[in-house]
């Protein structure tokens, strides 16, 4: 958990030195690096790109059944994005930019030391199955979706495991637990929650995007639309909050700003992820509590 005040610079943080794996989270940092291009005139959001068969990724949204070659403003791209969170709009979009220079972004805005490297959403899903047998790097992106059919646990690596022909045997590690263990350990896709509260920080103080993009940024991360979930079951209703989540196998992060306008004047950051529980369930009830607090002790009286 990072938590500060941005009136007294005031900071509570437990484990915030830590780097924790991201989910979709991460995908404040890839808006941040496109909205960067169009502020400096290197993309326009009413550009298309066009969808190709290797942006196409399992997870949240719609966009991986959208037929190949369909067309795709950058404004409604970073719409879906974060608002439904949408892997293959992700894509899209770093494909785009290049990840070299999502990663540059991402170093500038929240310090060279707080995370190894981004990949797109594509990589994940090859180098977490490769934990468990090489040849999964050889998968076709519709054979990457076909497998997520299946939930994760015993049924995905079933199938898997029909897709490449192979038998336990073969396996390099022997369950999901496992695999993900592994590629959790190599840092890829983590962040210290320090240095992404900083990023945040940066971002509502206009230091990051011009007026025009923070707006946009703000609009496409829900800001002033209050919903009960994670972070915001703990949030009164009246106050403002623009906010992204995060959800991956035993991980999962809520990360925002409440009363981000005027400059982060009267602003708090949050981040907060969780590591090893039900990242539906008990993650959801510990960052509620996380809200909870922030509005019984740094919130003015109601």
């Amino acid at each position: 958990m990072y938590v500060k005040r941005l009136d007294n610079n005031e900071a509570y943080s437990h484990g915030a030195d830590k780097r924790w794996y991201l989910g979709s989270t991460v995908k404040v940092p890839v808006a941040v690096a496109v909205l960067q291009e169009v502020d400096a005139g290197r993309l326009a959001l009413s550009e298309r790109l066009v969808l190709a068969e290797e942006d196409k990724v399992d997870g949240s949204g719609q966009l991986v059944w959208s037929a190949v070659g369909t067309g795709y403003t950058v404004d409604s791209l970073i719409t879906r994005m974060l608002t439904v969170s949408d892997n293959t709009a992700a894509n899209l979009l770093i494909r785009r930019i290049g990840i070299d220079t999502l990663n540059r972004s991402a170093r500038a805005a929240m310090g060279a030391k707080s995370f190894e490297r981004f990949t797109d959403f594509e990589q994940i899903r090859y180098d977490v199955y490769a934990e468990l047998h090489p040849d999964a790097r050889k998968l076709s992106n519709r054979q990457l979706v076909e497998i997520a059919a299946a939930p994760v646990g015993p049924r995905r690596l079933e199938a898997l495991q029909r897709a490449l022909k192979v038998d336990d045997s073969d396996l390099r590690a022997k369950t999901f637990d496992e695999a993900y263990d592994r590629y959790y350990a190599h840092g890829l896709n983590q962040a210290t929650l320090e240095g992404y509260g900083a990023m945040l920080e940066k971002l509502v103080r206009g230091q990051l995007l011009s007026p025009a993009s923070t707006k946009r940024l703000f609009t496409a991360m829900k800001f002033g639309t209050p919903g009960n979930y994670r972070l915001e079951a703990g949030l009164p209703k009246s106050v403002k909050f623009m906010h992204k989540t995060g959800t991956q196998y035993r991980r999962a992060c809520h990360v925002g700003v409440v009363n981000p306008q005027d400059g982060g004047a009267r602003a708090i950051v949050v981040a907060t992820c969780a590591a090893d529980l039900d990242d539906q369930k008990e993650a959801g009830g510990v960052f509620q509590q996380v809200g909870r607090a922030i509005s019984e002790v740094l919130l003015p009286a109601r």
